[in-house]
């Protein structure tokens, strides 16, 4: 179910403030979008938009996460990217949406009408700048999942799917352990990363055995063990956590 218009949040008090598109806006240009935006929620499972809708708006998702996902002729269906709170939907200039958008948890959008947010791109250089960001950090996600998909073993992918879930969530070596969310189903976890439930649990509970990781139910886990989890991840280097 969509409900439309939810209780606006002003720019400068949104969550993803900083992450956002809207990252490097000033004051002046806050107040624009703060006139511009709309709030839309929608309840897990529900369908936010379908591969070659019309792209009516744009929009940069507050809570909550969304897989994108394609489906062949014959029916069989791949999820290709999972969004998370800052991440943005849509592009300026495009008129389709490339990848059916769903909910796979309850989310929030904050949602911009496509034409005058075009405008405003076109009018805006930190706008722009930050859209070129969001793109080149898309473009380095998806060649680091070219790389799991073709190279990475079961274990390291699990790590992976971990440990890019800790660093959006700025969990730091130093900190006590926090609560991490899934957002995915296990089975949707084997989907996204190409393995059967069966391996995605047996890892699972292999990590939580070795004590690098530890779970508080089955939607949430603290990573215990930050270096041994980077090490699960097969990558070369540790890499760093943004804040």
């Amino acid at each position: 179910m969509q409900v439309p218009n939810i209780t606006e949040v002003r720019c400068q008090e949104c969550p993803i403030r900083h992450r956002a598109v809207c990252a490097r806006c000033d004051s002046d240009e806050l107040e624009i979008l703060n006139s511009m935006k709309t709030y839309r929620h929608f309840a897990a499972g529900d369908v936010i938009l379908w591969r070659g809708e019309p792209l009516e708006y744009v929009a940069s998702l507050v809570t909550g996460a969304a897989s994108l996902s394609k489906t062949l002729e014959d029916g069989r269906t791949q999820m290709v990217g999972l969004l998370l709170p800052s991440d943005f939907i849509g592009r300026p200039g495009r008129t389709e949406i490339e990848f059916d958008v769903t909910a796979t948890t309850d989310v929030t959008l904050c949602c911009f009408n496509r034409s005058p947010f075009e405008k405003l791109v076109e009018d805006t250089p930190h706008v722009a700048q930050r859209l070129m960001e969001l793109a080149l950090d898309e473009l380095d996600a998806a060649r680091e999942w070219m790389l799991l998909l073709g190279r990475k073993t079961a274990r390291e992918k699990i790590a992976t799917f971990v440990e890019m879930l800790a660093r959006r969530s700025h969990v730091e070596q130093k900190d006590a352990p926090r609560l991490i969310t899934l957002y995915l189903t296990r089975d949707q976890i084997a989907n996204y990363l190409g393995l059967t439930l069966e391996t995605v649990s047996r890892h699972f509970s292999s990590l939580k055995k070795e004590g690098v990781i530890a779970f508080s139910d089955r939607h949430h886990l603290q990573v215990l063990d930050l270096p041994a989890l980077q090490e699960a991840t097969g990558d070369d280097a540790d890499g760093g956590f943004v804040s």
